[in-house]
Parts: C-alpha cells; sequence; structure tokens
C-alpha cells in the first residue's frame, strides 16, 4: 500500500514536473516559442532551434542586425547550413540566408536561471559545416542536449559563412575577408544581449569549436571586437595558428575564383565578384583534390582567415594580449593527422607496404619552402628511433605522426604556450586524447595501432554513448562522461576540475615552464598527466625548421 502511495505521488509529481518550460521568450528581434522534452523525473530541456541573430548577409558584406519579426516565432526546425559545396564538390547546397543558431536549455524543478552559456563552433576546413552537424535518423551530431542536461549549462550552437562566401578577401579593404569570423562575433554579441531571458548568464559565455571551428575559437579570443563577451574558450583540434587555419596571400585565390566566375582581375574585379551569383562564387572555391604524398590535400585548404586590419588588426601571433583574461583550455588527439596523411598516402590504412619514399615525400611537401635542408633535418628527427631496418609499423605510425605534428600538434602546443605567456588573470590547459579509434582493430577498416583520429573526441563531447547506447561500451560512456565534466566545469568557473560534476584525475593547469597537459583516456587515473608534449617536434616545427633559410616560392600561399 506505502508502494502504491509513493508511486501515485511520483506521477502526480512527473505530471507537475514537465510544466517547466520558459515557454515564449521575448528577444531583441520578437518572440520565440521552442519545444519542451521531458527527460525525466524534475528534468526536461527546452530546445530552441532556427533563431536569426542576423540579416541575411549581403554577399561579401559583415552581418547586419535582424530586422524583427511580428508574432511567435516558432522556432523547432534546424535552418538550412550555409551554402556550400558538396562533399564531391561537384554541387552546392544551403542557404545565403542562414545566421541562425539553437539553444538549449536545460530545465529541474524551477526554471534555470544564471546557468553558464557554451556556443559551438563547427569545423569543416572552413569550407563546409552546419550548426547542428552530421544527421543519423534525426540524431543529430551537434545536438547540445547531453551536454546541457548532464553539466547544467546552456548549450548554442551557430551557422557561420563558408568557403567563398565566407573567407574570400583580395588582402585589402576593397574584400577584406572574414565574414564568417564575422558572422561568429555577431552571434556571440546576440546571446551577450539575449541570454538572458533564457536563463543564461551573459558574464559567463564559453565558446568552444573543433577543428575549422577550434581554430575560429582561437580567432576570436584573439580579436579586439570579442572584448567583454567571451569569458572562456576551449580550441579542440585546432588555432589560429594551424597551416591550413591562416592565409597570407588572399589575392591569388580571389583571381583564381575570378577567372573561374568569368571576372576580370584588374582593377575591374571587386565590382564583377560582388555582382556575381552566391552559386557560382560557391562553386567557384578552389578545388581539394584527392592529396598525394607530394601535394598534401590539407594544403589545398586556401580559403581561411586573414590578417584584415579589423577583425584581425595583425598577425594572430601578435594579438595573445587580447586572450589575457580569457580561461583558455586546448588540446590535439594522438593521431589527429591521420584521417589526412590516410588521404595522402593510402596504404598507410591497407596492408600494403608504405615505402620509406612515400614518408620522405610527404616530409618534402610541408618543408619545401626550406628545401633539400629542411627535408633532411626533418626525416633525421622523425627517423631518429627507426633502427637500420625500421618495421612497417614504425613507418607508418611515423608518417601518421608527422601529419599530426604539423597540421595540429605543434600549432596547438605554440598557441597554449602564447596563452599562457601572456596570460593576466586567464588560466590556460592542454590535453592529448589517446583513446583509440573505434574503427581501428581486427575486421574494422582501420590498424590496430591507430590512436584517436580527427574529429573523434566530438562523439565524447557531446555524448553520443548515451543518446546512442547500442553503438558504444561502457569505457566509451566514461570518457563521453569524463570529457562532458571537464567541458562543462571549466564553462562554469573557469577549472575543469571544479564545478558540478566528479572527474577522475586532477587537471592541471599549463605553466610555460612546467608545460603540463593530460591525457584523456576511458583509461585515465593519476599517472595521465604529462609534461613538455611531443617537445621536441614543437621545437622542430616552431623554432629549427623556421629558423632555416627560406628557398624559391613558399610552402603555403
Amino acid at each position: 500500500m506505502e508502494a502504491l502511495r509513493i508511486l501515485l505521488a511520483a506521477a502526480l509529481f512527473l505530471g507537475t514536473a514537465s510544466a517547466v518550460s520558459l515557454g515564449v521568450v521575448r528577444t531583441e528581434g520578437g518572440s520565440v516559442q521552442g519545444k519542451n522534452i521531458r527527460l525525466g523525473l524534475f528534468r526536461s530541456m527546452d530546445v530552441f532551434k532556427g533563431i536569426p541573430f542576423a540579416a541575411k548577409p549581403g554577399i561579401f558584406e559583415k552581418p547586419k542586425r535582424h530586422p524583427g519579426w511580428t508574432g511567435v516565432l516558432k522556432a523547432t526546425k534546424f535552418a538550412k547550413r550555409c551554402l556550400q559545396v558538396s562533399l564531391l564538390q561537384t554541387s552546392s547546397f544551403g542557404n545565403e540566408d542562414c545566421l541562425y543558431l539553437n539553444i538549449w536549455v536545460p530545465q529541474g524543478r524551477y526554471v534555470s536561471s544564471n546557468l553558464p552559456v557554451m556556443i559551438w563552433f563547427y569545423g569543416g576546413g572552413f569550407l563546409v559545416g552546419g550548426s547542428m552537424g552530421a544527421n543519423f535518423l534525426d540524431n543529430y551530431l551537434y545536438s547540445g542536449q547531453e551536454i546541457a542536461d548532464r553539466g547544467d549549462v546552456i548549450v548554442a550552437s551557430v551557422g557561420y559563412r563558408v568557403g567563398t562566401l565566407g573567407f574570400l578577401s583580395t588582402g585589402d579593404s576593397r574584400i577584406p575577408g572574414n565574414y564568417g569570423l564575422w558572422d561568429q562575433h555577431a552571434a556571440i554579441a546576440w546571446v551577450h544581449r539575449n541570454i538572458r531571458s533564457f536563463g543564461g548568464d551573459p558574464e559567463n559565455i564559453t565558446i568552444f569549436g573543433e577543428s575549422a571551428g577550434g581554430a575560429s575559437v582561437s580567432f576570436q579570443t584573439l580579436s579586439p571586437h570579442n572584448k567583454g563577451l567571451v569569458k572562456r574558450a576551449i580550441s579542440q583540434s585546432g588555432v589560429a595558428f594551424c597551416p591550413w587555419a591562416f592565409s597570407n596571400n588572399p589575392r591569388k585565390v580571389a583571381e583564381e575564383v575570378a577567372e573561374k566566375v568569368g571576372c576580370p582581375t584588374d582593377g575591374s574585379m571587386v565590382a564583377c565578384l560582388k555582382s556575381t551569383n552566391a552559386v557560382n562564387l560557391t562553386m567557384a572555391a578552389p578545388r581539394v583534390p584527392q592529396g598525394s604524398p607530394d601535394k598534401p590535400g590539407v594544403t589545398y585548404l586556401i580559403l581561411s582567415p586573414v590578417v584584415d586590419g579589423d577583425f584581425l588588426p595583425d598577425h594572430p601571433g601578435n594579438l595573445f594580449h587580447n586572450a589575457a583574461e580569457i580561461d583558455y583550455l586546448a588540446g590535439v588527439n594522438n593521431m589527429d593527422g591521420h584521417l589526412f596523411t590516410s588521404a595522402d598516402i593510402p596504404s598507410l590504412s591497407g596492408k600494403e607496404e608504405t615505402p620509406v619514399e612515400d614518408v620522405k615525400r610527404l616530409l618534402g611537401a610541408y618543408t619545401k619552402e626550406k628545401g633539400q635542408a629542411g627535408l633532411d633535418l626533418a626525416f633525421a628527427e622523425y627517423s631518429t628511433n627507426w633502427g637500420s631496418t625500421p618495421s612497417q609499423q614504425a613507418i607508418k605510425t611515423t608518417a601518421v605522426d608527422i601529419g599530426t605534428d604539423y597540421i595540429f600538434l605543434a600549432p596547438i602546443q605554440a598557441a597554449i604556450h602564447l596563452h599562457a605567456a601572456n596570460a593576466k588573470s586567464g588560466r590556460t590547459y592542454s590535453y592529448l586524447l589517446s583513446e583509440p579509434s573505434l574503427m581501428a582493430g581486427p575486421g574494422r577498416p582501420y590498424p590496430h595501432w591507430v590512436g584517436a583520429d580527427h574529429a573523434d573526441d566530438l562523439q565524447y563531447v557531446f555524448g553520443k554513448p548515451f543518446t546512442t547506447p547500442k553503438a558504444y561500451g561502457d569505457s566509451q560512456r566514461d570518457l563521453s562522461g569524463y570529457m562532458i565534466a571537464y567541458w562543462t566545469n571549466f564553462a562554469r568557473t573557469g577549472d575543469p576540475n571544479k564545478g558540478k560534476l566528479k572527474v577522475p584525475v586532477t587537471w592541471p593547469t599549463f605553466t610555460t615552464t612546467r608545460q603540463q597537459f593530460l591525457e584523456i583516456n576511458a583509461k585515465m587515473n593519476e599517472s595521465y598527466t604529462g609534461q613538455k608534449m611531443r617537445l621536441r617536434f614543437v621545437r622542430f616545427w616552431t623554432s629549427t625548421l623556421p629558423s632555416l633559410p627560406s628557398v624559391g616560392g613558399t610552402a603555403r600561399q
């Protein structure tokens, strides 16, 4: 009888518990209504999809405030992605009117207030991507629900222009570029102005992103335009220093695009480009071909941020004083380069042998600015532990290490170091994700030795082992729980160890002297902290190689 009374009381409570919702929310543009999803006793989630944070942008123009709307905007569907090329680069899809964001707000017994806010920027090489991410049976990769629910934070995800419309620049004031970064900034400013109505704390905003999204986060912290808007930042597998994330010679790309759309490359080029159809401009983005050891695919990602004298008034390396008050957490996957390097050297992931010559050709492409001297030095550095007859595994893992170090790890470590060196109140944290790839092992596409590949972190940060439990094991759920705990604790307090969620290992702060980092793994324990991550190779790419005299052309335009 007692049990029945408890059950009845619980059922009554359940009825009232589900009523806790924001309902209609007033924003600067008008009223919006999302959807309330029941998650359990006293727990629900208000989800708003497709709220405009800026007007439809003009071609090669900064975003402008949205004019607003009348009535209540039903914010229940993701907006279309920004206009972009398909993955095969044979067609385009998406929309010019694409500056929308999505918001997840966790609710308990009472309507939430003053919650930390996390704003997500997607990756995609500044060429592709969307605020909702890849979708399988209505399960969107970038759904903020698990992070918001478990970490008791508000999550927002943002659309921004990519490709030609987002990042074409003539290298001068006529088409200065960085339009995708201005979109992101407009979203941050909108969240700062409006998030209190959704129960968020505008003074506690964390921006986070992966790959080009991680580099975007880095650029946002370095821009003077975000002063006072961003309190913390997380860069996963991408920073402003990554070789694909920054363009020194945008004019050359603008001329290539102009020729493809039938515009002249003289004084009338800009007027012609601005009057060209958006789809044609999008399709004229430089193609990223199937890579080879001599021409790695990543070197073709050349539509990217630039010094425009405004959003980025100087080279990123000279702007770290702007991030002095921002808490910064950044890191890399231990085989982040595998996705790219195995496309350049297909034998890496197969059973066939990888010739040493292919590793040399890859190194030659990454060091070509320094000629033979750069290649010789690089090869000596990477083959030092090989012995006289290196095994195939040694050769293959070295090729992946080269890709990981050059494309991600060395530039990320350099950015972390500069953040710590310039920090005043801002704290710095560094990580290495070493969880083996789920694609590796017997009967799977990758060999057993493949560690955490590029984008492997996303499923754990967004809680996919909880959302789709059958696809994962308990250890992956543990790892996802750890990462959500560290990320949301950091968003709440600026310290990944302190917040609402328990963590398995105390994460030490990174200082310029000790250079400590946390190795993140499903099996992690107190021994999973390290110092001076791959310092020898970081020094090679950031100091030894750049100090050599350059030959002829440049490595990257």
